[in-house]
């Protein structure tokens, strides 16, 4: 190894030499230019940290976090936030208990709400609105022929005529936004109603809205963007009535073929269709319980389907029917024997429920009639409730066109088109009914819905009747009425 090293050593050349001498000068003359930056860097150094103001944060602590590792960063970390909480866990303490009774409070509501128990006995608390407090909204070119308030009161839908749908602000009464209506021979390429907008409802966590036409159409809408999500064909005839059963994404229509469907609109499907009514369906709601109520216009009956069990109970009341015999399986029926010929019949066009147990309707025949489920009769019905109209001898009672109800309350509304809304007072046990006070609007009252908290009442007029021409009022202003409803505190309530 030795011989080796020291031929290797040999054979190193004069020339060799002068090149490895010349790269020992280049590496030295490299590092002494590196020492030189080296300085030139630290005197800037100490020049910036004497310009730099004093830290406020001790030396000490600097250290600890510059030496915690990242798994005691996170402990640390953990360790205020949790103090955080703690915190504002105290702070709060006494509202939580007052959450708390709030919780079991509602959770008391919601069953009795179930059990059609729940009553707020809110009549005795409303005064009348001021006139000049009332809201107009314009903006629809027909008639208004439907409306649906969000559950948060902080938005409303209104359908028309004109076959439009408008979203409006309750707060400031702007449009938010407009679905136009399309003109007839368009079906194919516009997206929304060619026809009269008939009816409208809105699922109760506001996730859908289902909007009805005269085309037979149901469009399904995102509420929040009014972009179209689906559309529901089936029904033979013009749709008069949609409601969502609270709480679910179940959707029930009534039609004027006579029948009422069941869709799922969450999974865009068709349920079933359920058939009873001798005809046209003119009006549809529903609550919490699988079930649906209809009035069947002038086959005089107001029907009360039960999904899951397929049954249906019939109701008869405000005019005698010439109906002969009717029964249904599990139905409660009303026999009406004729003498001396057929009995008029009036067309029951409106109702709502006031809960789950108690229902208000309204006919053409100016009657007003509160039902309870478990009577096939009325409870209390009120004749020619709008007053009449005509020369002497001739009279005709002005036709309610539109109920509504303040939810779980004792506080219901009509609307005709004898120039005013009429509020009324449910009795005791739904016994009776009474006149509160009334608000003078001109034209058809088409629509009428109380606000989720009953702090006002919107109206849907028209120049027109929602489902004919048969009257045209010139005078009245097609648009939305939003009424303030006043509230007086009473002693022991």
């Amino acid at each position: 190894m030795s011989g080796l090293f020291i031929k290797k050593k040999s054979a190193v050349t004069p020339r060799r030499r002068r090149a490895e001498g010349n790269d020992a000068e280049a590496t030295s003359q490299k590092r002494k230019k590196t020492k030189d930056t080296h300085l030139r860097e630290e005197i800037e150094s100490d020049s910036d940290t004497e310009i730099a103001p004093a830290r406020t944060k001790p030396k000490q602590d600097e250290e600890e976090y510059l030496e915690e590792t990242a798994q005691e960063k996170k402990l640390r970390l953990a360790k205020e936030y949790l103090k955080q909480l703690q915190q504002q866990e105290e702070e709060q303490k006494e509202d939580e208990d007052q959450d708390q009774n709030a919780i079991a409070n509602r959770l008391q509501e919601d069953v009795l709400e179930q059990r059609g128990r729940l009553q707020r006995p809110l009549a005795k608390e409303l005064l009348p609105p001021e006139p000049s407090e009332i809201r107009l909204l314009r903006g629809h070119q027909g008639p208004i022929t439907c409306l649906v308030i969000s559950p948060d009161d902080s938005y409303l839908f209104s359908g028309s005529k004109d076959c439009s749908i408008i979203k409006w602000s309750v707060s400031d009464g702007k449009k938010m936004h407009k679905i136009p209506g399309g003109r007839k021979g368009t079906e194919s390429t516009h997206v929304g109603h060619t026809g009269h907008v008939l009816c409208m409802a809105l699922s109760s966590d506001g996730k859908y809205l289902a909007s009805g036409d005269r085309n037979k159409l149901i469009f399904i809408w995102d509420p929040v963007t009014c972009q179209n999500l689906h559309k529901f064909q089936g029904h033979r005839d013009a749709v008069s009535g949609l409601s969502f059963q609270k709480g679910t994404h179940q959707l029930f229509s009534a039609s004027h073929d006579r029948s009422v469907k069941v869709w799922n609109v969450a999974e865009n499907a068709y349920i079933e269709t359920l058939f009873g009514h001798q005809d046209v369906i003119t009006g549809l709601d529903s609550l919490s319980r699988e079930r649906c109520v209809t009035v069947g216009g002038r086959d005089g009956t107001m029907r009360i389907w039960k999904i899951a069990e397929e049954t249906q109970l019939v109701f008869s009341g405000h005019e005698e029917s010439s109906l002969k015999g009717e029964s249904l399986s599990h139905s409660v029926t009303s026999v009406s024997p004729q003498i001396g010929g057929p009995a008029r019949r009036g067309s029951i066009d409106c109702v709502r429920l006031i809960n789950e147990e108690h229902v208000v309707t309204g006919a053409d025949d100016g009657s007003l009639a509160l039902w309870t489920v478990g009577k096939k009769k009325p409870l209390t019905q009120v004749k020619c409730a709008h007053g009449s109209h005509g020369d002497a001898g001739l009279e005709q009672p002005y036709w309610i066109c539109s109920v509504a109800a303040a939810l779980n309350s004792d506080v219901v509304a009509s609307g005709s088109h004898d120039g005013f809304v009429h509020v009324w007072r449910c009795g005791e046990g739904f016994r009776s009914l009474s006149p509160l006070w009334t608000i003078p609007l001109v034209g058809f009252i088409n629509s009428l819905q109380f606000s989720s908290s009953a702090n006002f009442l919107v109206a849907g007029v028209g120049q027109e009747h929602r489902l004919g021409r048969w009257w045209r009022k010139k005078e009245a202003r097609n648009g939305l009425y939003i009424i303030p409803i006043k509230r007086t505190l009473v002693l022991g309530s």
